[in-house]
């Protein structure tokens, strides 16, 4: 699949924990156009496990993401994103300095994000969180498209990530 991503603007990378986010934005962005919610979290706290240090973590990474997106710069958003108020702040960016939002959704099959987390050396959430987390992605899935994203894909197996293509537009 084609995925078309203007230069300067914002892609919401949404899923649960273990979706293989961080993975996709490693192979296909770089990473100064990347802003990771944990890497955010262990700039505030030392410590990407810290949750203390969400809240701090998130207005990092909305201050970066404000300034790439006023520069006209990419700014990709790895982080699990699956509630439309953890996007509305963000979207509400794109819109401040006109910029096109694209949302990647990793709709994956539960339990492979369970099994994938398991397997992480660095992080890992518990089983719990994960089905929390896929619950909230599904039940705002269709939604998406009214959110104000210009663009959405839905990325539904290993097989359609693997075959994805970015397309700088």
């Amino acid at each position: 699949m084609q995925l078309r991503v203007p230069d300067a603007s914002l892609v919401v990378l949404v899923g649960p924990s273990g979706a293989g986010k961080t993975t996709f934005a490693a192979k296909y962005f770089r990473p100064t156009e990347v802003i990771s919610s944990d890497r955010c979290r262990e700039l505030v706290s030392d410590d990407e496990n810290d949750m203390s240090a969400t809240r701090g973590a998130f207005r990092l990474v909305r201050a970066i993401a404000r300034e790439r997106l006023r520069a006209g710069k990419l700014a990709v958003i790895d982080a699990t994103s699956v509630r439309p108020e953890s996007r509305r702040p963000l979207l509400t960016l794109a819109v401040r300095y006109g910029r096109t939002a694209v949302a990647v959704v990793f709709d994956l099959p539960e339990r492979l994000c369970i099994e994938r987390n398991e397997q992480r050396r660095h992080r890992t959430v518990p089983p719990s969180v994960v089905h929390r987390q896929w619950t909230e992605m599904r039940r705002s899935l269709s939604a998406l498209g009214e959110e104000g994203f210009a663009e959405v894909y839905v990325l539904d197996s290993p097989e359609a990530v693997d075959a994805s293509i970015i397309v700088r537009a």
